[in-house]
C-alpha cells in the first residue's frame, strides 16, 4: 500500500477531529466491568496527541455485532468511564451517533474537550457503508482520523465512507501497525521466522501461500498442523480437520520440498482421547497416532525445535497460539514460543486476536516488540489485500 499521511504529518491544531477508534473490549460477563482493556490504552498516544494540538475530539466507535439494534449491554458508556479515568480528564458521552443531540454536542466541545459517541453499529448504516450515514459521522468534526486498525478491513461508513466527506489521515496506532507488518513481509531482518497457529488453516492458507515466498521458516502448530499432517499423508485420529483444504496444504507442501524447504510441520504432538480439560494427555510422534487420538498441542521436541529457530532469528512474526493455551496441560508449546520471543533480542511481531490472548494470558504482553490489536485486518494484510480504511486516507506525495 502506498505511504499514507498520519497526524504527524499534517497541522491539525485547534480542529475538531471525528477518530475513528477500536474499543471492541470485552467485558465481564453479565456486567459493564471492562475485562481488558487494552484497545482502550492503545489509542491513547494518538488522542493525547491531538489534544496537544489543541483539538477538540469526536470518538466513535462499535461493540460488538448488534446489527442495527439497539442492546444497553452493548452501549460504549462504561468505556467513558473508563477513558476518561485513563486519561484523566472528563469524556462526555451521547447516547446516538447520528442526531441533533450527537451534532449539537460535538459542535459544543471547546479545545481539548472529547466526546464519546454510542456504538456505532446500533445503526445499519454503518456495516452497509451507507454514504447518508456516513455524510451525517461527516457533519460532526471538520477532519477525520482513523486509529482503528482492528476495523481497517471493513468497508464499512466509519471506515471507508466518511473519506468521501473529510480531509482523512491515519492515526498514531493504525500508522504503526501498518508500518511493522509491511516492513516484516517487505523489508524483514534475516532470518525471518512466521510461527503460524490456530484452529483453522482456512483463515491463513493464503498467508502461509505468501510466507513460503518470503521467510526463512515456517513453523506450524495449533489446530491447523492436523490439516497440514493429513495432507502429508499422516494419521490424526479424530483431530478437527478441514477437509476442503488438504488439496490446498498438499500442495504448498509440494512446491516447498521442491524449493527451499522452510515449511516445517510438528513431528510430535499432544494428544487426548476426548477433548476435556481434565483428560489424560499424552506426547507421542506423528507417526504414532492411533485412530481416537485429538490434537490439542504441539509436542515437547517441536517445541523446543521451534524455540530453537525463534533464538536464531532476528525477525519473528507471530500469529496462533501453538494449542489450547487456556488449558494447563496443551499449553505448553504456547508459552516455549512466547518465552522464547520474549527472551530474545529479536523483532518480535505479535499477531491479532488469540494470539494477543495466549501472550497476555501468560503475562509477557509487555516483552513483545509490537503486539497488534488487529487479528482479522493483521491476516488480510499479511496475504497482501488492500485495508478499506487504510487505503481511503490521504497519501504521502514521496520526494
Amino acid at each position: 500500500m502506498s505511504p499514507k499521511l498520519s497526524i504527524e504529518d499534517v497541522e491539525l491544531s485547534g480542529q475538531r477531529a471525528l477518530v475513528r477508534v477500536d474499543y471492541n473490549v470485552p467485558f465481564l460477563e453479565g456486567t459493564s466491568i471492562i475485562s481488558d482493556d487494552t484497545r482502550i490504552k492503545a489509542s491513547i498516544p494518538t488522542l493525547r496527541h491531538l489534544l496537544g494540538k489543541g483539538c477538540s475530539l469526536v470518538l466513535c466507535s462499535h461493540l460488538g455485532r448488534p446489527k442495527g439494534k439497539r442492546y444497553p449491554e452493548l452501549s460504549l458508556k462504561p468505556i467513558a468511564k473508563r477513558l476518561s479515568e485513563i486519561l484523566e480528564q472528563k469524556v462526555q458521552f451521547v447516547e446516538d451517533c447520528v442526531s441533533e443531540e450527537a451534532t449539537a454536542a460535538a459542535w459544543k466541545l471547546s479545545e481539548g474537550e472529547i466526546l464519546l459517541l454510542e456504538n456505532l453499529r446500533f445503526h445499519r448504516g454503518e456495516e452497509e457503508n451507507n454514504l447518508g450515514f456516513a455524510e451525517q459521522l461527516s457533519k460532526l468534526a471538520e477532519v477525520f482520523i482513523n486509529d482503528a486498525f482492528g476495523a481497517a478491513h471493513r468497508a464499512h461508513a466509519s471506515t471507508l465512507g466518511v473519506t468521501r466527506f473529510l480531509p482523512s489521515y491515519a492515526g498514531l496506532l493504525l500508522d504503526k501497525e501498518v508500518n511493522y507488518l509491511e516492513n516484516a513481509l517487505e523489508n524483514p531482518k534475516l532470518p525471518f521466522t512466521a510461527i503460524l497457529g490456530g484452529a483453522k488453516v482456512s483463515d491463513k492458507i493464503k498467508v502461509v501461500d505468501r510466507l513460503t515466498k518470503i521467510a526463512s521458516h515456517i513453523c506450524i502448530g495449533g489446530g491447523m498442523a492436523a490439516t497440514f499432517l493429513a495432507a502429508s499423508n499422516k494419521k490424526v485420529g479424530n483431530s478437527s480437520i478441514e477437509a476442503d483444504f488438504i488439496s490446498q496444504a498438499q500442495t504448498l507442501l509440494n512446491e516447498n520440498d521442491s524449493k527451499n524447504g522452510n515449511l516445517i510441520l510438528p513431528s510430535d504432538v499432544v494428544v487426548v482421547k476426548t477433548l476435556l480439560k481434565d483428560s489424560d494427555f499424552l506426547a507421542k510422534s506423528v507417526g504414532d497416532l492411533e485412530d481416537g487420538d485429538i490434537i490439542v498441542d504441539i509436542g515437547p521436541a517441536t517445541a523446543e525445535f521451534y524455540s530453537s529457530i525463534i533464538r536464531k532469528s532476528n525477525t519473528v512474526l507471530w500469529n496462533g497460539p501453538m494449542g489450547i493455551y487456556e488449558w494447563e496441560k496443551a499449553r505448553a508449546g504456547t508459552r516455549s514460543v512466547a518465552k522464547a520471543l520474549a527472551n530474545g533480542n529479536m523483532l518480535s511481531i505479535i499477531g491479532g486476536g488469540s494470539t494477543v490472548d495466549a501472550v497476555n494470558f501468560l503475562g509477557l504482553q509487555a516483552q513483545m516488540t509490537h503486539v497488534s490489536t488487529g487479528g482479522g485486518a493483521s491476516l488480510e494484510l499479511l496475504e497482501g489485500r488492500e485495508l478499506p480504511g487504510v487505503t481511503s486516507l490521504r497519501e504521502k506525495i514521496e520526494g
